[in-house]
């Protein structure tokens, strides 16, 4: 395999700039309809949730409204954090329809050989790519309090398979970074190319879809499930691909539809909110509709909500956990009343 040469992180703040050919087309601006005066009303209210930075709002591929808070821009470049697990998870699905990897079912471990421990816990061998997807791979977490500790170590990949196990493969869902930035590892191995070039030629077909930057671990592999920079209506974008069964604007079909539907199956549930979980979408009922959601640290929401044909983003202050202190049931709120409005207006 091609060794990529270890580079130093990429710092987000430097943004379309540092990536000029990162993609040839430069994205375009969205075509918005006249918004119902009540949703201009709720996004009005929206201002009073303090983190919200953007909110954009589409339906049938349309953008409906957008809107900046305190400064900021749908079209300025922002860290989606975690949701960029479901971008990775996309990109598995292509890889897969391509060849690159097997299937779910391939076990990870001897795509990995060389970062495995000296001795091994022989339940490595039965991790496999759908057990990492699904933050099921049994692996303690890397992530909340562990986070530090994990991305402190000179090699992310070799720390992350080298945690103990706190339950089996197949077992209860663990929410772990180092999961997916497995995933990130494996497919940079198979494909042996870098995964930033891989996105720009597997995802490139989408109009208006870019990653502004992307940091990289000490062996230079782009960070998966992390530190990911795009513009919120670059994020619209890349939800639409979803909503449309995975094909583009164009009609190219872009991601396989069969993953679309496997990635939004959930197959276990998170032990702090009891919302369901397929390859990195989280699944829960909001404004009585059924919708699946990425979710990043902060704020950084992506929604599709299938049965109105809708696609949200929301993207908050970084810098502040949106959990644990209500500002992400504030946002689950707020897609709640926006889809009010979307229904009443017909």
């Amino acid at each position: 395999m091609r060794r990529i040469l270890p580079a130093a992180p990429v710092v987000l703040a430097v943004v379309l700039a540092t990536f000029p050919a990162l993609f040839a087309a430069a994205q375009p601006q969205p075509t918005a309809s006249a918004p119902s005066s009540a949703l201009v009303r709720t996004a009005d209210a929206a201002e009073s949730i303090a983190p919200l930075q953007t909110l954009i709002v589409a339906q049938h591929g349309e953008v409906l409204l957008e809107r900046g808070y305190r400064g900021r821009r749908p079209d300025a470049p922002t860290n989606i954090k975690s949701a960029s697990k479901t971008v990775m998870s996309a990109l598995i699905g292509i890889a897969i329809e391509r060849g690159v990897l097997e299937s779910v079912d391939q076990p990870v471990a001897p795509i990995l050989r060389e970062r495995l421990p000296a001795d091994p816990d022989p339940r490595l061998a039965r991790i496999s790519i759908g057990h990492l997807l699904s933050m099921q791979a049994g692996l303690q977490s890397t992530s909340g309090r562990n986070y530090g500790r994990w991305v402190a170590q000179r090699d992310w990949v070799r720390a992350a398979l080298a945690v103990p196990f706190a339950d089996d493969p197949g077992g209860g869902m663990i929410y772990s970074t180092g999961s997916t930035h497995l995933l990130a590892a494996a497919l940079t191995r198979a494909a042996d190319r870098p995964l930033l070039a891989l996105a720009r030629d597997w995802l490139g077909e989408q109009e208006g879809f870019a990653i502004s930057s992307w940091d990289r671990d000490p062996q230079g592999i782009y960070f998966g499930g992390n530190q990911m920079a795009m513009t919120p209506r670059s994020l619209l974008a890349f939800g639409e691909l979803y909503r449309n069964g995975g094909r583009s604007r164009g009609g190219v079909q872009v991601i396989p539809e069969a993953w679309v539907d496997a990635s939004w199956q959930p197959r276990t549930r998170s032990v702090f909110n009891g919302d369901g979980y397929g390859y990195g979408w989280f699944a829960r009922r909001i404004g009585g509709h059924d919708v699946r959601y990425a979710w990043g640290f902060g704020g950084q929401m992506l929604y599709v909500v299938p049965a109105l044909d809708v696609t949200v983003v929301m993207t908050s202050d970084d810098s502040m956990p949106s959990a644990q202190g209500g500002h992400r049931t504030a946002l689950h709120g707020l897609l709640a009343r926006l889809l009010d409005d979307l229904q009443a207006q017909g």
